[in-house]
C-alpha cells in the first residue's frame, strides 16, 4: 500500500489543494490499490478506470478550487446509487446490462464538489442482507480478515475503505447497512436523520427507511462528505426542508465531551451482546466518561419488538417497491415466455436472487387482505411507539450510545443458511431507521477474541448530526482512528 492510500481523505485534500499531489496521481494510486487487492476482496462491480482518470486530468488543467472541498479526491459508490453513464446492478441479474441515465442527487452533490467517482461498488442484492454474501455476482471478503463477511449490505464500500482502495464510499442504511460493515471492517459509517439526504436516485428496497450516507477512515472525512451531500432537494418528495450546516467545522470544534450528557440505554448492554465487543465498548464509554461526558441511564422499552417490525414493514415496501421489475421495461427478460403471466413469472424467478425472493413473498403476504390489519397495522403502530422510545430518552440526554452489533464479522457461510439469525443481528441497528434518526458508527477497538473490529454507534436528536459528529471527533481523537490494512 502506497503511503498516499493510507492518508485519510483531509490529508489527501489538503495535499491536493496545496498541488503536491495531483487529480491523476490520487486516481491512479487507488486504481492501482483496486487493481492489486481486489481480486482477493471482490469489493468492486464496476471500475470506470477511463472516466475517472479523464475527469481527474480536466481538474488537473484547471487547477485546485478552494470552493470544492472533494477537489480531486476519488471515492466509489455503491450500486444501489444511480450515476449518469455507469452500470446500475442492485447486484442483481434482473438489473443486469441496465445503464441509467440519471444520477442520484447525492453523488452529483459530491461531483458538484470536485470529487472523482472510481466505480460501483458491491452489496447484497437490492441491500437485503447484512453480509453482502447476496450479492448476485461476487461475494465480497472483510480485509481485517478474508475468511469473514464484511457486513451488509454495504459491505463493498466499507471493505473498500478499510483496505485502502479509496478514501471515502457511500453507502446506504436500511436497517444498518452503513453502520454495521462499517463496524465490522473497522471504519466511520453515518446515517443521516431520514430526509436529510435526498432518495432521488437511490433505488428504493424500503422508501420510508433507505437513507443514504457516507463511509470514511474518520468522523471529520464523513463531515465533508455529508456537507456536501446533504439539503433540501425538490426531486425527493421525502426530503426535509431542514437548514444544514458546516458540519466539518461543527465536528473539529469538538475538543472533548464536557457538557455532554451519553445515554446508556440498557435495553444494549449486557444480555445478548458478546462478552468481548462489550468489554471493548465499555472502555470507549469509560474514555469518553474521562473527556467530561456525563453518563446516564436511559430506556428503549420497545426495542425487544424493533426487528420484527423492521422486517414486516421493510419487506412490505419492498414487494411494492420491487414489482415494477416485471420484466416489460427494463432489465431481465425471460426470452421463452409464451404469455404475460409466463414472463412475469420466469423473468423475476430468474432475475431475483433467493433473499429478494423471500422477502417479496413475505412483504406480499402481510399486505394481503386477510392480514393487513394483523401483521402490517401493528408493526406501523409499534414504529410509533420505537420513535417516541427513542425522542423521550433524548429529552433526558444528549447522545445515546450502545453495541452497533451483538458480534463481531462472523465467517463467511456461517449464517447465510439460516436468514432468521442473521435478522436477528440488526436489533441494534434497525429501530433508528423505524425511528428515522440519525445514527452513526465509530470503531472503538479490536476484540481479543478474534482481533475483529468493534463499533461503537451514536444516536441523536432529528437533524442533529453536527451534535453527534463533534463527539464521535472528540472519542476518535483520545482514541485514535483505525488505519486502512492489507487484506489477510
Amino acid at each position: 500500500m502506497s503511503s498516499l492510500n493510507q492518508k485519510s481523505l483531509l490529508e489527501v485534500r489538503d495535499l491536493l489543494q496545496a498541488g503536491e499531489v495531483t487529480a491523476v496521481e490520487a486516481a491512479t494510486a487507488c486504481l492501482q490499490r483496486i487493481d492489486a487487492t481486489d481480486a482477493t476482496l471482490k469489493a468492486f462491480l464496476h471500475v470506470d478506470r477511463e472516466a475517472a482518470l479523464s475527469q481527474a486530468k480536466e481538474l488537473d488543467q484547471a487547477g485546485p478550487d478552494p470552493d470544492k472541498p472533494l477537489w480531486g479526491v476519488p471515492i466509489a459508490i455503491k450500486d444501489v446509487l444511480t450515476v449518469d453513464g455507469m452500470p446500475a446492478t442492485c447486484a442483481s441479474k434482473i438489473l443486469e446490462g441496465f445503464t441509467p441515465f440519471y444520477e442520484a442527487t447525492c453523488v452529483t452533490g459530491l461531483k458538484d464538489a470536485g470529487a472523482v467517482i472510481l466505480g460501483k461498488l458491491n452489496m447484497d442484492e437490492f441491500a437485503m442482507g447484512s453480509s453482502t454474501e447476496n450479492s448476485a455476482y461476487q461475494t465480497t471478503r472483510n480485509p481485517r480478515n478474508t475468511e469473514r463477511v464484511p457486513g451488509g449490505s454495504s459491505g463493498g464500500s466499507a471493505a473498500s475503505v478499510a483496505s485502502g482502495q479509496v478514501f471515502a464510499a457511500l453507502g446506504t442504511d436500511t436497517g444498518g447497512s452503513i453502520r454495521q460493515p462499517a463496524s465490522f471492517c473497522g471504519c466511520v459509517g453515518v446515517k443521516p436523520t431520514y430526509g436529510r439526504v435526498s432518495r432521488y436516485g437511490l433505488i428504493a428496497y424500503g422508501s420510508s427507511l433507505d437513507q443514504a450516507g457516507p463511509l470514511t477512515r474518520t468522523v471529520a472525512d464523513s463531515a465533508v462528505l455529508l456537507s456536501a451531500m446533504a439539503g433540501h432537494d425538490p426531486k425527493d418528495s421525502t426530503s426535509a426542508n431542514e437548514p444544514t450546516e458546516d458540519y466539518l467545522a461543527a465536528t473539529l470544534d469538538r475538543k472533548d465531551l464536557k457538557g455532554v450528557k451519553l445515554g446508556l440505554p440498557k435495553e444494549f448492554w449486557g444480555q445478548g451482546v458478546d462478552p468481548e465487543v462489550e468489554a471493548a465498548l465499555l472502555r470507549a464509554v469509560n474514555t469518553a466518561k474521562d473527556l467530561g461526558a456525563e453518563l446516564v441511564e436511559v430506556s428503549l422499552p420497545h426495542t425487544e419488538y424493533a426487528v420484527s417490525t423492521y422486517y414486516i414493514i421493510a419487506m412490505a415496501e419492498a414487494s411494492s417497491n420491487l414489482a415494477r421489475l416485471d420484466g416489460v421495461r427494463y432489465g431481465h427478460r425471460d426470452k421463452d415466455a409464451q404469455e404475460l403471466i409466463d414472463m412475469y413469472v420466469k423473468s423475476r424467478t430468474q432475475g431475483f436472487g433467493e433473499e429478494v425472493q423471500r422477502r417479496i413473498m413475505l412483504g406480499t403476504y402481510v399486505l394481503s387482505a386477510g392480514y393487513y390489519d394483523a401483521y402490517y397495522r401493528k408493526a406501523a403502530q409499534a414504529r410509533r411507539l420505537i420513535r417516541q422510545d427513542y425522542l423521550d430518552a433524548l429529552d433526558k440526554c444528549d447522545l445515546i450510545c450502545g453495541a452497533v452489533s451483538p458480534v463481531v464479522a462472523w465467517k463467511m457461510d456461517e449464517l447465510i443458511g439460516d436468514p432468521l439469525k442473521m435478522y436477528l443481528m440488526d436489533i441494534f441497528t434497525s429501530p433508528l431507521n423505524l425511528a428515522g434518526l440519525p445514527g452513526m458508527s465509530l470503531p472503538v477497538g479490536i476484540d481479543s477474541a478474534h482481533s475483529m473490529p468493534v463499533g461503537l454507534q451514536f444516536m441523536a436528536k432529528p437533524f442533529h448530526e453536527a451534535d453527534m459528529l463533534g463527539a464521535a471527533h472528540a472519542l476518535e481523537q483520545a482514541i485514535g482512528p483505525m488505519a486502512p490494512v492489507e487484506p489477510v
